[in-house]
C-alpha cells in the first residue's frame, strides 16, 4: 500500500462475513480528499492461491463497507499480439473456465428465491469509461480492450491450452476474475477491470522464461496502473457523489 503516492491510510477494518474471514483486513484510507478501501485478495504477503481465496467473504465484505464501485487490478498473461508485456488493457468481456470455486451467493442454503444474475456485460461501462478517460488523462497509453480468460491456477497454462483460448476469443489470461465479478453484479457493484500484461503466454512468443519476464515488467505496468487510479479516483468520486 505504499506504493500508492498521496495515499493516507486511516484504519484497517477487520470484518466477518456469513461466508468466513475475507482474505485480509480492509485498508481504509484517502488519497487526498477521496476515500479509498483496499482488499488484497491474495492475503498479505500474497499467499492464498487463486483457487482458495473465499470471493463470496471478500465481495460481500466490500459491499458492506459501502463500497458500490470496484477497479480490480489483475496481473494477465499476454495471448493477444497487441498486447505486449509492460501493457495495460481495459477489458471488455469474459470467458470462465473456473471450477469448484464459491460461485454464488444465490446457493439455495438461506431459503431465499433463486436469482439469474444479468451477466451479459461483465464489467461496468461507466468504470470502463472512467478508466480510459482517465488514461488518456494521465497520457498512459491502453494498449486495448479484449477479453478475459479466468483459469484455475494456480499453476499456468501449457501452450496448448493457450492455443485453446485463442481459439475461443480470449485476448489475455489471469486467474482471479471469477467469480469475482459474478459476485461483485449479484450485490450490485459496478466491477472493471484494470489488467496489466506481465508475460506472453506459454507458447505465444517461443519458450522463455515466464517468471524472468513477469519480473522485468510487472513494475513497468504497474506504475502506468498508478498513474491511471490518481486520475480515475476524482472521476468515479464524482459520478458516485
Amino acid at each position: 500500500m505504499n506504493q500508492w503516492p498521496g495515499l493516507s491510510i486511516e484504519r484497517w477494518l477487520v470484518l466477518d462475513t456469513p461466508y468466513g474471514a475475507p482474505s485480509a483486513p480492509l485498508v481504509l484510507g484517502r488519497v487526498g480528499s477521496i476515500p479509498v478501501l483496499f482488499l488484497a485478495r491474495h492475503g498479505e504477503g500474497h499467499k492464498l492461491p487463486p483457487h482458495a481465496i473465499n470471493y463470496r467473504a471478500n465481495l460481500w465484505a466490500l459491499h458492506h463497507a459501502g463500497v458500490r464501485t470496484i477497479v480490480a487490478i489483475a496481473a494477465v498473461g499476454a495471448i493477444a499480439e497487441w498486447f505486449a508485456p509492460g501493457a495495460i488493457a481495459i477489458p471488455e468481456d469474459l470467458i470462465d473456465y473456473t471450477w469448484g470455486r464459491a460461485h454464488t451467493y444465490s446457493d439455495g442454503r438461506d431459503g431465499s428465491a433463486l436469482r439469474h444474475v444479468e451477466f451479459t456485460q461483465p464489467y461496468a461501462m461507466r468504470v470502463r469509461a472512467a478508466l480510459q478517460a482517465a488514461a488518456d488523462s494521465a497520457g498512459v497509453a491502453v494498449a486495448g480492450a479484449g477479453v478475459m480468460a479466468v483459469t484455475q491456477g494456480p499453476r499456468l497454462e501449457s501452450a496448448a491450452e493457450i492455443r485453446r483460448l485463442a481459439r475461443d476469443g480470449a485476448d489475455m489470461v489471469g486467474m482471479t476474475g471469477m467469480p469475482e465479478a459474478a459476485l461483485a453484479a449479484e450485490l450490485g457493484i459496478d466491477y472493471a477491470c484494470l489488467a496489466v500484461s506481465v508475460n506472453w503466454a506459454a507458447g505465444v512468443k517461443g519458450l522463455g522464461s515466464i517468471h524472468a519476464e513477469i519480473e522485468q515488467s510487472i513494475e513497468t505496468g504497474m506504475r502506468k496502473v498508478r498513474a491511471v487510479l490518481s486520475e480515475v479516483l476524482p472521476m468515479l468520486s464524482t459520478a458516485t457523489g
